[in-house]
């Protein structure tokens, strides 16, 4: 959650301005904590997690593809990925669309 957070503070974002938090899709506990933290409300997180369980790296791509293929993805749309793994690996990334 501290990633998705600090990317939007260093580029003087809040979660208003965010169309979509796309996380890691690890499990639908972190997922929540994570858009709680950062105050993005459930209906704007893709999630796919209840349809593959966590497919690792690929978690984050597979949800931007069925976003695109539901037309969720527009101009200008704004994402935050955000994504973590074994040991102490995260990265987050902002994304006009």
């Amino acid at each position: 959650a501290e990633v998705a957070g600090q990317i939007a503070l260093r580029n003087n974002l809040t979660a208003e301005n965010i169309t979509w938090l796309v996380p890691h899709q690890a499990n639908k506990r972190i997922i929540d904590a994570t858009a709680s933290r950062v105050g993005i409300a459930e209906d704007k997180v893709m999630m796919n997690i209840q349809r593959y369980g966590n497919t690792t790296a690929a978690s984050i791509p597979i949800a931007l593809s069925e976003a695109w293929e539901e037309g969720l993805l527009k101009e200008n749309t704004l994402l935050c990925l955000a994504a973590f793994g074994s040991g102490f690996t995260w990265a987050s990334a902002l994304i006009r669309w």
